[in-house]
């Protein structure tokens, strides 16, 4: 866990209204101060809060998830975790992700300090934000609630939107998870992506286009990174398959 002490901004005791906010800047320093004074931070960018530690016997299962959307690695403490940042990672709106990018301080009605860190933050190519917690329907307990309940309200004074993720759809991970696999840049290989865009021009099925551009072996990854960026586009909640319909994307 990140020593978060007595920080720039405010003070190491819970506070005494409201909410308060500690975050490390991309640069290592450390503030806290009233989230009200913090919604213009540019929280996509800031470094986790907390480390992502690895043991024997541990049950959940840490990782780094490379993203395309921020050019880099984004923790995660769980395969439920890996699966949500790989999909806001697979989101066309999405331009920033950060992993654990706060600490939320508040008190509670007997004014005890009570602390959470939400697990991702997310802008949108609007401006909008997203913040993001990560638990299980089944393992969501009375303690859990009221934090999450507390970051959706402090989430709704700085005009941010809460979710409380689960379990997402089995198929849509699996499909983004095969397209993942081809999210690097370096698959878009011209000029067969620009002979796969014109071939979409039309809807056609995905190994018909394929066949028409040259061989699979070689077409196949750039099409996938192609479905990977929204260039091309075909429906993910069903399973990927070669007769699946391809058609040009929202992205171009």
């Amino acid at each position: 866990m990140h020593a978060l002490e007595v920080l720039e901004g405010g003070s190491a005791g819970p506070p005494t209204a409201g909410f308060e906010v500690a975050y490390v800047a991309p640069d290592g320093s450390e503030s806290r101060r009233l989230l009200a004074d913090a919604w213009a931070v540019r929280f996509e960018h800031v470094a986790p809060v907390r480390t992502f530690t690895s043991y024997r016997g541990q049950r959940n299962l840490p990782g780094l998830w490379w993203s395309a959307t921020a050019g880099g690695h984004i923790g995660y403490e769980s395969w439920l975790e890996r699966d949500h940042v790989m999909l806001l990672d697979f989101d066309p709106a999405v331009v920033g992700i950060s992993s654990q990018p706060f600490w939320l301080f508040w008190s509670s009605a007997k004014g005890k300090p009570v602390s959470h860190a939400p697990d991702y933050f997310a802008r949108r190519d609007d401006g909008s934000a997203v913040v993001i917690d990560c638990r299980p329907a089944e393992r969501r307990r009375a303690r859990d609630w009221v934090k999450f309940e507390a970051a959706k309200t402090a989430c709704d004074q700085v005009g941010w939107e809460f979710r409380l993720l689960g379990a997402p759809d089995p198929v849509l991970v699996r499909n983004v998870r095969w397209l993942a696999g081809y999210r690097h840049p370096r698959h878009r290989v011209e000029p067969v992506a620009s002979w796969l865009l014109e071939t979409f021009v039309e809807p056609m099925p995905l190994m018909d286009g394929v066949l028409a551009v040259g061989e699979p072996v070689a077409v196949l990854p750039v099409l996938f990174h192609l479905l990977w960026s929204h260039e091309l586009a075909a429906d993910t909640p069903v399973p990927l398959h070669a007769d699946s319909l391809v058609s040009l994307g929202a992205v171009r």
